[in-house]
């Protein structure tokens, strides 16, 4: 390592800033348009620019402190303690948040890189065993290896770059998905096809947005009475588990501790990590998982829906479904996102979404030909979000590599430079 870096604290760097939390007797405090960031916000994004929570000024003005843009955030309190970010705008943090305004001469995002891999030491240098909590005096006493200005920045540029295409994968999925959800909402929720048939804004020969007009003769020209309301002609109500395939029987019910002692190369939906286990309880295709009860899944619980896709493992706090042909399985993914389990779900102290009761939510089945044309729309969209998750995932542990090894100093910017050239990238 060169002889010019240099070993400082984090309180050296800049102002050390503690979030707090308006008194939330005051409804006027919230709901405005200044991000709130709480722990629940860090959710992978290396740069919050949008919360779960939002505070109006007066709010804001009560905490007393804002937290500048391109502010290092980190989480100092429970047991998910130590994930850092970088504030994409002006915003508060609650008070289980650290934040370290970086002054110059040192680059905010080569900060955030040194902490977004030091959890396990953040956690170390906590204090309290039920409710773990690193003060500000002790998160500012923290140690940082700072190399110079330039070499700071271009180690942050190289990271930097790597999470950029990152961010344009999840954002072109995003975008995706919601053509895909706006195409579902208008074909099976608001009956656009059918609407359009009626009102004679569609006929035939003709193409519509979402309506190519080798599509016209598919649906019908008139809604009748269901238990449902209004459906187009033809079209009949089921129940879901009519339409879908079940696979619970395949979930791999591990305690913490086989986790911890099952370490592989595949992931392991409802827990951190990865796993190697017998072929049985190993899935390998396209997948649809729905939250079973409030534990663990994918950082959130109850009746949240993943579509997942190749090998992986699922424990047993979410069911596993496909769809059934001619339903596919984004043809039932995109239904959840429309159709609410609350009415579905049993039990007050531990809320549970059973297979039985989930079988029973009703499905609208616009028929064989239907099913399928809509697939053959929304196919190559899903594959896109796929492959897409797929060079994120390649990137990620690209990056994940060169982290250390460029933060320390083992590793030179101009060596990473030409690595990542040979490479493409």
């Amino acid at each position: 390592m060169a002889g010019e870096w240099r070993e400082v604290t984090l309180d050296q760097l800049g102002r050390i800033v503690t979030g707090k939390t308006p008194p939330r007797s005051r409804p006027d405090y919230f709901g405005g348009d200044i991000p709130f960031v709480t722990p629940t916000d860090f959710d992978g994004r290396r740069i919050i620019d949008t919360t779960g929570r939002y505070l109006t000024k007066s709010g804001a003005d009560c905490v007393g402190v804002r937290i500048p843009e391109r502010a290092i955030m980190v989480s100092c309190i429970g047991s998910d303690m130590g994930k850092a970010a970088v504030a994409g705008r002006d915003c508060v943090t609650n008070e289980q948040i650290n934040s370290i305004i970086v002054a110059d001469p040192n680059d905010p995002l080569f900060v955030y890189y040194n902490l977004s891999i030091r959890k396990v030491e953040i956690r170390g240098a906590a204090s309290g065993s039920a409710q773990p909590i690193l003060n500000k005096s002790s998160f500012g006493k923290l140690r940082i290896l700072l190399p110079p200005l330039p070499e700071q920045r271009a180690i942050a540029h190289i990271l930097g770059t790597l999470d950029d295409k990152i961010e344009l994968n999840r954002r072109r999925s995003e975008t995706l998905e919601q053509i895909a959800r706006a195409l579902f909402k208008a074909w099976f929720v608001d009956f656009e096809p059918v609407r359009a048939k009626m009102e004679g804004r569609w006929l035939r020969g003709q193409s519509l947005p979402g309506l190519p007009a080798h599509l016209y003769d598919l649906f019908p020209d008139r809604l009748v009475d269901s238990e449902l309301g209004e459906i187009p002609e033809g079209w009949r109500v089921g129940r879901l588990g009519d339409y879908c395939l079940n696979f619970d029987s395949k979930r791999v019910p591990l305690s913490g501790r086989d986790r911890a002692n099952r370490k592989g190369s595949f992931p392991y939906y409802g827990a951190a990590g990865v796993m190697d286990y017998v072929d049985d309880y190993l899935f390998d295709g396209i997948y649809l998982l729905v939250g079973e009860d409030g534990s663990v899944m994918r950082e959130d619980g109850l009746g949240v829906t993943q579509y997942v896709w190749g090998k992986f493992w699922v424990n047993n706090h979410a069911h596993v479904l496909q769809g059934k042909p001619p339903v596919s399985t984004e043809q039932l993914y995109l239904y959840f996102a429309f159709e609410s389990v609350a009415p579905y779900v049993t039990g007050a102290v531990q809320p549970k979404l059973s297979q039985g009761r989930m079988n029973t939510m009703p499905f609208l089945f616009a028929g064989e030909e239907v099913c399928l044309e809509f697939h053959k729309l929304v196919e190559p969209w899903f594959a896109k979000v796929r492959a897409c998750a797929e060079e994120s995932r390649t990137l990620a542990a690209l990056r994940d590599a060169l982290l250390p090894k460029l933060i320390s100093g083992e590793l030179r910017v101009k060596d990473a430079e030409r690595f990542l050239k040979e490479r493409g990238l």
